[in-house]
């Protein structure tokens, strides 16, 4: 008789072996890096569950590892299985669940349900970005059908004092103090007579957190630099460019510019600052985005800035096209200067996404994926409001079109 196949379970020993051996090295750095307080999560022998955190830090993920004892598979984003030996590596030590950004990915819904059915432990971050302002950003109402297919139990996992210590925009990590907790354990006996539309509402409830207050004191002497990866509108100028230096943000046009306290606060440099947290700013600019007319930049380019370009292989790699390649941003398109000419127009995109600080990846109808990789100031923001103010306009079929949903 012929043998037959070995299952081939997404769940292996080494993850949990691999999860005793590598805990006390991330506990180390989460103490002496983050300096966050990490509440434990008391886990009913046998039970898995599905754990949903809001977004701020790029260590986020470990901090929901040191509160669970069982190994944490987690969703994360194509980016990270496209980056050769790393991520082999990733995958057979950890074994992230793959999923695109920015477009439906069945498969990923597939994965997450045979992770459930072998027992395993699945965490997501439901806003798919980490905050740029400060405050919980959107969340897909879709991952109201996801929780309830999967039929677990959920655990909402809160991370507080992380935009004070690692904002998405910075470089550096700041001195101050964070936590990171379970705050509710819902059973699926408690939400399985939920509506898809009352389990996204209840998400939407149990992870908001908003940074924009005085909670403590966060002290970098870089504490403003690289802010402009965010912010691309002056309140005076309108589309602008800005430049940080230290603790100073600065309009590189009209030169209203100021300084980023350690209480997460702005205090104007020479003149009185409009925005007291990054978070009104950000709120400002967003509105800004929806009252702006694509129509005015059909002719001329909003933004120009100069990139390195890849090809994303899904899953695989990224190969590097062109160094020093210039894009224009317009109203309905995007311009590269490569070979004479390559137009990239909305209507053929099915989704631009910031990956990590600032690379931005373009996605085509056609399967294609493309990463724009700027210098460090590159700002991947504006792209991705700019085409969802695009699409919002189109779909509405009106200008006045309003939306608090501009990609991130």
């Amino acid at each position: 008789m012929k043998k037959g196949k070995k299952k081939n379970n997404w769940i292996k020993f080494r993850h949990k072996v691999i999860r005793v051996l590598f805990g006390p090295i991330f506990a180390l750095v989460t103490k002496l890096k983050y300096n966050a307080k990490i509440t434990k999560f008391k886990a009913k022998k046998g039970e898995n569950y599905l754990i949903i955190s809001n977004h701020q830090t790029a260590f986020d993920q470990f901090f929901v590892s040191l509160a669970f004892k069982m190994p944490v598979y987690y969703i994360a984003s194509e980016d990270l299985f496209s980056k050769g030996f790393i991520s082999t590596l990733l995958k057979y030590a950890v074994a992230p669940i793959p999923i695109k950004k920015q477009v439906t990915d069945v498969r990923a819904v597939m994965n997450c349900l045979r992770v459930a059915k072998e027992g395993g432990t699945i965490s997501l971050f439901p806003e798919g970005n980490r905050t740029f302002s400060g405050k919980t950003e959107y969340i897909n109402p879709s991952i109201g059908g996801l929780i309830k297919a999967l039929k677990l139990p959920i655990v909402f996992f809160k991370i507080e004092g992380g935009y004070g210590v690692q904002p998405r925009w910075s470089d550096v990590t700041r001195r101050g103090q964070m936590r990171a907790y379970p705050s509710k354990v819902m059973q699926y006996e408690e939400y399985k007579d939920f509506t898809n539309e009352q389990v996204y509402e209840l998400v939407c409830k149990e992870l908001y957190v908003n940074e924009a207050s005085v909670s403590g004191e966060f002290y970098h002497k870089k504490s403003a630099e690289y802010l402009e990866r965010t912010i691309h509108v002056c309140p005076k100028c309108g589309f602008s460019e800005f430049e940080s230096n230290g603790k100073i943000i600065r309009c590189k046009k009209c030169n209203l510019s100021a300084s980023y306290l350690p209480t997460k606060q702005f205090k104007g440099v020479d003149s009185d600052f409009p925005f007291e947290f990054v978070n009104d700013w950000y709120d400002y600019q967003t509105n800004f985005i929806n009252n702006f007319n694509p129509a005015d930049y059909y002719e001329k380019p909003a933004f120009c800035d100069e990139v390195s370009l890849f090809e994303v292989i899904i899953y695989k790699n990224k190969k590097l096209i062109q160094k020093g390649v210039k894009v224009s941003l317009f109203g309905n398109r995007i311009e590269l200067d490569l070979n004479g000419n390559t137009t990239y127009n909305f209507d053929d995109l099915s989704g631009v996404s910031v990956l990590g600080k600032n690379k931005l990846n373009i996605y085509l109808h056609n399967g294609e994926l493309y990463q724009f990789k700027g210098n460090k100031r590159f700002n991947a923001v504006k792209y991705v409001q700019l085409y969802y103010r695009y699409k919002n306009v189109i779909k509405e079929g009106n200008v006045n079109a309003q939306s608090k949903h501009l990609g991130l």
